[in-house]
């Protein structure tokens, strides 16, 4: 993997997530879309993470309404086994049966090329 040059090595102080998740975040801005306008970042469904079963989903996008997207990491995402894996399809599920296409990004993919993968998952 080789990391693109305006790629920061870590993200801002107070911002409650992943480096992928914020360069995702910076790329929607760049290509025009506004948080909490067309996007919402770390949406709670189904009770978040305060009840069993509960979700928070990366992007949750109001424009086009029928997308979700979230940044997919190595370590958790990958590497924990198949609980994590089996979790990450009953989201995909969850969200399909209220209309709504949960799209996984990895986060190596956004670290090497955010806009390319970025535009690719909303394209969906």
């Amino acid at each position: 993997m080789v990391r693109q040059q305006n790629i920061p090595d870590t993200v801002p102080m107070g911002f409650l997530g992943s480096l992928p998740e914020f360069v995702v975040l910076q790329t929607l801005l760049r290509m025009g879309f506004r948080e909490d306008v067309d996007f919402v970042y770390q949406s709670s469904r189904f009770g978040g993470r305060l009840e069993k079963g509960g979700l928070i989903i990366d992007f949750t996008f109001s424009r086009p309404p029928d997308l979700a997207i979230n940044v997919q990491g190595e370590y958790y995402h990958h590497e924990q086994g198949p609980n994590v894996v089996a979790k990450d399809k009953y989201a995909r599920a969850q969200l399909a049966g209220q209309g709504i296409m949960l799209i996984f990004i990895d986060a190596e993919d956004v670290l090497d090329d955010p806009e390319r993968h970025v535009r690719d998952a909303l394209r969906y």
